[in-house]
């Protein structure tokens, strides 16, 4: 996606709850073994023992509102996404989170990628943005909370522990003198071919969890790794990966070795995901050091993208004028690259 000069993101805050799990009990109680914690490198996640998903989001988006002195009636688009249960089986948490934020302008989208939703409900809002003069401004939200009672937090899939959370993101028309970051550049891509990951062998069924009482992930990836290997899907993923952070640099016009690109931030799976699946296809394509942001989070479903721009911002690791690179990734499967850099004031 060319963003011409960019947009502006005016903020980008995470919520997450106060309390937490850590991965020492859930070794404890024999949730995992040493091997899962060691290659996850997760040392706890928060947990929301009460508070819903959608109420999460709005959480997170009112302290981005309120970080950026606007309204929900500023905002001419807003944007949640999402990969797990929301509260309600027949139901719109979109629509919940544009009402609760006071959002009366425009027509809220929900998007339901697996854990790219993020990185696509921001590429959806940024081409609103730029597509319809009169939209202005968007808020893009995702929230997820993984209940004992439909999800194994610890062990329901492989190489990834799962926390609760909600992000929210202010994207706007570029101004300098006052966003958080300028987004310069995005791409995507898919590699639909390796949908079956998620699928595994299950037939069809006409209710949510009625094979298992609760999602088993590592049932449907046992079976396609089975049935047909891995070779195949790594060289989609590694090809797809290398494809859209290129793009959306070239297409934001920064040269590969431009000294500026200082960080590069990756999905929140675990250490042996990451290195296996991530790492192979993206070093070496630019001076970025990667960075190691969700040890104390874990996965945050849809939310990885805006949670570790807005850990870049609280942490203060870029100067101004310096570039991140951000990729996310989601079962189906589908890839995002965002490139933003710190506003030189």
């Amino acid at each position: 996606m060319r963003l011409g000069n960019g947009l502006g993101i005016r903020a980008v805050r995470t919520w997450l709850p106060e309390t937490v799990e850590t991965a020492r009990n859930a070794l404890a109680q024999d949730r995992i073994s040493v091997e899962d914690l060691t290659n996850t490198g997760v040392t706890e996640v928060p947990v929301s023992y009460g508070i819903s998903a959608p109420d999460m989001a709005v959480a997170a988006a009112d302290s981005a509102l309120m970080a950026a002195g606007w309204s929900g009636a500023d905002l001419g688009f807003t944007a949640h996404a999402w990969i797990h249960h929301q509260g309600h089986d027949f139901w719109s948490p979109a629509h919940y989170v544009a009402h609760r934020v006071g959002a009366v302008n425009g027509v809220p989208l929900g998007i339901q990628v697996m854990c790219n939703g993020g990185g696509t409900a921001l590429e959806a809002a940024a081409a609103r943005i730029l597509a319809d003069g009169s939209v202005g401004t968007a808020l893009v939200t995702t929230g997820d909370r993984f209940a004992d009672e439909g999800f194994d937090r610890w062990a329901g899939d492989y190489g990834v522990f799962y926390g609760d959370g909600a992000t929210a993101v202010l994207l706007h028309e570029r101004d300098d003198s006052v966003d958080e970051f300028t987004l310069l550049g995005m791409s995507s891509a898919a590699v639909s071919a390796a949908e079956g990951l998620h699928r595994g062998r299950d037939a069809f069924t006409p209710a949510s969890r009625w094979i298992s009482d609760r999602i088993d992930v590592r049932r449907t990836k046992k079976a396609f790794i089975t049935d047909v290997g891995l070779d195949g899907f790594y060289q989609g993923v590694h090809d797809a990966l290398r494809a859209v952070v290129t793009t959306a640099l070239d297409e934001a016009g920064i040269a590969f070795d431009d000294p500026r690109i200082r960080l590069l931030a990756l999905p929140r799976v675990g250490v042996k995901v990451r290195r296996e699946t991530y790492h192979p296809a993206v070093e070496g394509l630019t001076k970025a050091t990667i960075v190691e942001l969700g040890n104390r989070t874990g996965h945050l479903g849809a939310g990885d993208t805006a949670a570790n721009l807005a850990a870049i911002g609280e942490q203060n690791l870029l100067a101004p004028g310096e570039i991140a690179i951000a990729v996310s990734a989601g079962g189906g499967f589908g890839f995002t690259c965002v490139v933003v850099a710190r506003p030189a004031r």
